[in-house]
């Protein structure tokens, strides 16, 4: 078991502190996102995986990010109630991070140094890349932005069984 990812802790949106930890033997998909991206409507298949396998062992965390052309202006107040008044997102969302850079959250160093992306390049090129670990802790699968969360549910499935 890689139990890297378990160490990392971060804020949630509310202000409490989410240990990885906490997630050992789950399936956890973790998405950079931003409100005002041409991206933001994947809140809505993001909260519809959530919702349709919560109960079998997957959580969905979204990490807002100001990085890509301020697309998450908003503070955590904003953020949270855009998320749940267009998309009715209950799944948890994290503090304002930083994904690429010096100041990037240490989970987006270690996601980004173990699922490089396109040609090798480490960092992350825009709002909602997804990155999918499975339940032994192990970075499996880089997805970038257009990928739909529709079509990260097969992985999820097949990550289930």
């Amino acid at each position: 078991m890689n139990a890297a990812i378990y160490s990392f802790k971060i804020k949630s949106l509310e202000g409490g502190e989410l240990d990885f930890a906490q997630f050992k033997g789950k399936l956890l998909l973790l998405v950079n996102t931003a409100s005002q991206c041409g991206f933001t409507p994947q809140y809505e298949g993001l909260e519809k995986l959530h919702r349709e396998y919560q109960g079998k062992g997957l959580v969905v965390l979204g990490f807002p990010c100001n990085q890509f052309g301020g697309q998450e202006p908003g503070d955590a107040e904003q953020i949270g109630a855009f998320c749940q008044k267009n998309y009715g997102v209950s799944f948890q969302l994290t503090e304002k991070v930083d994904v690429n850079g010096p100041g990037a959250h240490p989970i987006f160093a270690y996601l980004t140094k173990a699922l490089p992306g396109l040609l090798g390049t480490q960092a992350i090129k825009w709002n909602f890349t997804k990155f999918l670990i499975d339940t032994e802790g192990n970075p499996v699968r880089r997805y970038g932005s257009a990928e739909t969360p529709e079509k990260i549910g097969r992985d999820i499935q097949a990550l289930l069984v």
